[in-house]
């Protein structure tokens, strides 16, 4: 890039400042940035560090509260802050376009969706209503969207969630945008749907020659959609460079431990244990001294890195490459850091649950808020049939409407089967709900769940929380032995006893699934079903709970189901993975089979489209086109022959007329599938590892 060339934006020393009750709140400082024409550049960091608040500080869109309380936002030369509110009008939507984390939040739900898009060229460029449909159809075929004429006319609670996205981007696109802001796009998406959009949004910045403000926490992300990367600490960027520099050769303490936090390819659950980064992010008000990272860094040094405020400085060789670290030619970069090795691992025992032909049926009537209409039936489990032994860790992954819920709602007696059978050890527990089960049976079987903020009562302390569980499992005689054995389970979860005392509102989104998980083990039970337990968490919190529920499970000796659609933390978790397509279990073996050939066609895609923050990784890219069938009306034969790339190599309508049996194509490795084996034996792997070998060695 030449140095005549003028950045599309550049940021310098921003200041951004929120102003409540309190006082006055910093929520980002000094921060610098530029993104050059046609670039992406990735902004990365854990939640609260101000990686948002800097996008809307460019929207100039912060509220009544926020102000910019210092330095400078460019736009292709302009200083934004010198702009009339007419011109910043001007502006936003039409020549910087944002687009949301949840497509919802950006749709009007009482307009179609036609409607919605016209009104870009009409308003920013005043074209007429005809031209306006038109490339309004034009951009929803750009965004490859099945059948354009219908989704015009559709309202947006009509399409799925990943066709919403698209539909948002499509938007943002249509004003022909010389800066992209895309603020978490893909989040609230499924991983397959997830690898489409990220290869939409490349091709169309291609095409279209727009620059790209990326944000998110998705380090594997980062690495497939951007040029460039900021990483961002608690208000400050503390490190930036091209990709391969931060990716290859990071040059400050808290990227080296947003990598180490992560399951990247060669990790180990015994052997190479992820490291978190200790300690959380500090309050707005309650920063340190000198480098803010400090009190959570391994290389902390007194009197150096509490001097003074530490100001981003160049990395020898790499001009390009900063890094705001006070001891950046001190510290040994390729040293690994220290790692709890596991000495004595736990062997998988006895069958602990055994799934027989389990299915899971629901009548649903199309007009049923009213009464009338047909009735159909919603096959939300089809035949699963797999078990689970002794301190195993059985994944079961799928995209949503796949029925791992649905799964974990019989186990947990809050459905019942329509047949089939659940065998908890000698007990048959698929008949029996959850108010019928007696208490021992209700502790056997527990759930961690996604979202550890909406599974505490706010108004009780949390003590008090975890003793009525304990209560309700017919734990201890009197509340002194519960409250006794209440502050063990803090223990356990390595939680302060004092912490007792708090209200949920007190504890951060990591500390509230440790009172999750102690909650999920206060009655000893012998199968955990784990729903995605770490997908709202922050990468280095995801971290710590991941190796906490390991922990707690050799010591218990629990048997746990792990829900999950991030097959990065299941390479790394499970001994055995059940993978699952439109209530189908289409292949399942241990965690080694599934990720090497041969794979059934939905997990060959589903592999392929795991984002790895790892530049040594070579990666086939498998797009499936289509959104997942609805479970009301699925295929006839094979379940995935809609979006399969192999149904043709099968002869006659095989796959379209017959499911598939489920044979096995290694020892104690199954697959549903029509393939031939010698098609089978002929697939290549997904992910290679051809420049270096760096994890492993």
């Amino acid at each position: 890039m030449t140095d005549d060339v003028q950045p599309i934006l550049e940021i310098e020393d921003l200041n951004i400042s929120f102003f409540v009750r309190a006082g006055e709140i910093p929520a980002v400082m000094d921060f610098s940035c530029k993104v050059m024409p046609g670039e992406a550049m990735g902004l990365v960091g854990e939640s609260g560090c101000g990686k948002s608040t800097v996008a809307l500080g460019i929207m100039r869109d912060m509220g009544n509260r926020g102000k910019i309380t210092g330095g400078t936002i460019r736009f292709k030369g302009r200083d934004m802050g010198e702009m009339s509110e007419e011109e910043l009008r001007d502006i936003r939507g039409s020549k910087i376009a944002m687009i949301y984390q949840e497509p919802m939040a950006s749709l009007n739900p009482a307009m179609k969706i036609g409607q919605q898009l016209m009104e870009v060229p009409l308003i920013h460029e005043k074209v007429s209503k005809q031209e306006a449909y038109q490339r309004s159809l034009e951009m929803l075929q750009s965004v490859k969207l099945p059948d354009p004429a219908r989704v015009m006319e559709a309202y947006p609670h009509q399409i799925s969630g990943g066709q919403q996205q698209r539909i948002v981007i499509a938007m943002a696109l249509l004003s022909k945008p010389d800066l992209l802001l895309l603020d978490e796009p893909t989040t609230a998406l499924d991983v397959t749907v997830e690898a489409g959009i990220v290869e939409l949004i490349k091709e169309l910045a291609e095409n279209t020659g727009t620059s790209m403000l990326f944000i998110s926490h998705n380090l594997g992300l980062i690495l497939e959609t951007c040029d460039r990367i900021t990483v961002m600490y608690s208000g400050e960027a503390v490190e930036t460079g091209t990709v391969e520099e931060v990716f290859d050769r990071m040059r400050h303490p808290y990227t080296q431990g947003l990598f180490n936090s992560i399951p990247l390819p060669g990790a180990d659950k015994n052997t190479r244990p992820l490291v978190a980064i200790p300690g959380q992010l500090p309050l707005p008000m309650e920063r340190p001294l000198g480098c803010n990272f400090g009190p959570r860094c391994y290389h902390y040094v007194e009197e150096i890195c509490n001097a003074g405020a530490i100001s981003m400085r160049a990395v020898d060789g790499e001009p390009d490459h900063r890094s705001r670290c006070a001891r950046i030619g001190e510290i040994d970069w390729a040293a690994e850091p220290e790692r709890r090795l596991v000495e004595d691992p736990t062997k998988p025992g006895d069958v602990v649950l055994d799934i027989r032909d389990l299915k899971k049926y629901y009548d649903v009537a199309a007009n049923k808020i009213f009464g009338g209409g047909d009735t159909r039936t919603v096959k939300a489990n089809e035949s699963i049939t797999f078990q689970a032994r002794e301190s195993e860790t059985v994944a079961i992954v799928g995209e949503s409407g796949c029925g791992k819920s649905t799964l974990a709602k019989v186990l947990l007696g809050l459905e019942t089967a329509t047949d089939g059978e659940v065998m908890l050890g000698e007990v048959a527990i698929h008949n029996t709900e959850v108010n019928a089960r007696n208490a021992k049976t209700v502790a056997s079987v527990q759930m961690v769940f996604q979202n550890p903020f909406d599974t505490l009562n706010p108004s009780h302390s949390v003590g008090s929380q975890i003793m009525r569980t304990l209560e309700k499992f017919k734990v201890g005689s009197n509340d002194n032995e519960r409250r006794e054995r209440m502050l063990e389970l803090l223990d356990l979860v390595k939680l302060p006893r004092a912490f007792a005392e708090r209200m949920p509102r007190q504890l951060s989104g990591g500390q509230k699934q440790r009172i999750g998980v102690a909650r999920a083990f206060a009655g000893q039970p012998q199968v955990v079903v784990a729903d995605e337990p770490v997908s709202a968490l922050d990468v280095s919190v995801q971290a710590a709970v991941t190796e906490l529920l390991m922990d707690i499970q050799r010591e218990a000796k629990t048997t746990m189901l792990f829900i999950s659609h991030d097959l990065s933390v299941v390479r790394y978790i499970a001994d055995r993975v059940v993978v699952m397509y439109l209530g189908h279990i289409v292949e399942q073996g241990t965690t080694d089979q599934i990720f090497a050939p041969p794979y059934h066609p939905y997990t060959e895609a589903l592999l392929s489209a795991i984002p790895i923050a790892d530049t040594s990784v070579e990666k086939k890219h498998i797009i499936l086109d289509g959104d997942i069938p609805s479970a009301m009306n699925p295929p006839p034969g094979c379940p995935f022959q809609t979006r399969c790339r192999y149904k043709d190599q099968v002869p006659g309508n095989l796959c379209e007329t017959e499911v598939p049996p489920t044979k096995e194509v290694g020892p104690g490795h199954f697959s549903k599938c029509h393939l031939a084996d010698d098609i089978l034996a002929r697939m290549e792997p997904v992910i290679s590892f051809e420049a270096k070998e760096k994890q492993a060695s």
